[in-house]
């Protein structure tokens, strides 16, 4: 007999480097196309993925040859997000002014994730962001 398990957590580290901001977001497909309903979350996901992602990349203090580790799981009915970096600063939220060419990212999170924060890793050393993402509805379409 098959049982229904809710799926574990998914854990992965990578090169701290631009390049690997689209791998972070493969990862995260590969495991929403895992989840029933994971459609309904990806667009968000996705996007929220990728600028904490780079966020780690471009602002963590911590020497280059450490990795960054992406973790993403479901609590409850809300996709968890996890971005862990070696570095010790912590993101602030500034809104940025029409012209600013950068420093939307975390203004976008705050926009689009249904709750995000940022706390010391255990073992003390680094930090991670972490996003709730509520999942989408999509319309049903009437036929007649």
């Amino acid at each position: 007999m098959l049982t229904s398990r809710r799926p574990r957590t998914f854990v992965a580290r990578l090169d701290s480097r631009t390049e690997s901001t689209p791998l972070a977001r493969y990862l995260l497909r590969a495991y929403l196309s895992g989840l029933s309903a994971g459609e309904h979350y990806s667009d968000t996901a996705e996007l929220l993925l990728g600028e904490l992602f780079a966020n780690a990349v471009q602002h963590s203090d911590a020497p280059a040859d450490r990795h960054i580790e992406v973790r993403f799981a479901l609590a409850g009915d809300r996709l968890r997000l996890e971005v862990h970096d070696a570095g010790t600063g912590h993101p602030s939220l500034h809104t940025p002014a029409p012209d600013d060419e950068h420093g939307r990212g975390l203004f976008l999170v705050d926009e689009l994730a249904e709750r995000w924060g940022c706390a010391s890793r255990p073992g003390g050393i680094g930090k991670f962001v972490w996003a709730l993402v509520a999942p989408t509805l999509t319309p049903t379409l009437v036929t007649a």
